[in-house]
């Protein structure tokens, strides 16, 4: 697998459980979110404009993905708030596709443009370093089943304030939407009529 295939297999929505442990006072916190995935092509106008915003020749580009969640956690007071978009596009190394550099139009935890880099280690995750001004992250994404996707993450502040946090990511089902002639058809079908 490489990158693209992982945010490729990541297409879709998604509901994400959390829990966050905030090392330095030992207490833990818990959350959730909606994640919504969408891989995009190496031309797609946001994958050029990501390139162009981080002085990248768009032509290494294989593509990316356009994420949006929803989210609230255990602690949150009453104005704030956990949504958000943003753009990845993955850059691979030249001699070795399994890693390379992912652009972002802005971070999770700076909303600035930022660059990271990306691996496929040998179980098939996908590891993600970045670092801010302010600290460092280290993410690591899995697929135990095509539905079920796990993610680590840990932060270390600059302060030496760190968090860790662990998701499961189930995939939402589309849900199919039966007509009412085909209902009344399967409900007879069932009863024998």
């Amino acid at each position: 697998m490489d990158a693209l295939e992982f945010f490729r297999q990541s297409s879709g929505n998604w509901q994400s459980q959390r829990t966050t442990h905030h090392l330095p006072f030992r207490r833990a916190e818990t959350g959730e979110s909606q994640i919504h995935v969408e891989t995009l092509a190496p031309d797609h106008p946001k994958v050029l404009e990501i390139c162009e915003l981080h002085a990248v020749d768009p032509s290494q580009a294989v593509g990316g993905a356009f994420v949006s969640w929803d989210g609230s956690m255990s602690w949150d007071k009453q104005d704030e708030n956990h949504q958000g978009t943003t753009v990845f596009v993955l850059i691979p190394q030249a001699d070795d596709p399994q890693k390379g550099t992912l652009l972002r139009e802005r971070g999770y935890a700076e909303i600035v443009p930022v660059a990271g880099h990306y691996r496929i280690d040998p179980e098939d995750a996908l590891v993600l370093v970045t670092e801010y001004e302010t600290m460092s992250i280290f993410e690591r994404f899995w697929f135990v089943n095509p539905d079920t996707r796990l993610r680590t993450s840990t932060v270390q502040r600059f302060g030496g304030f760190n968090t860790a946090t662990f998701c499961i990511e189930t995939k939402i089902k589309e849900e199919v939407n039966v007509s009412t002639e085909a209902g009344i058809a399967a409900t007879y079908a069932l009863s024998g009529w």
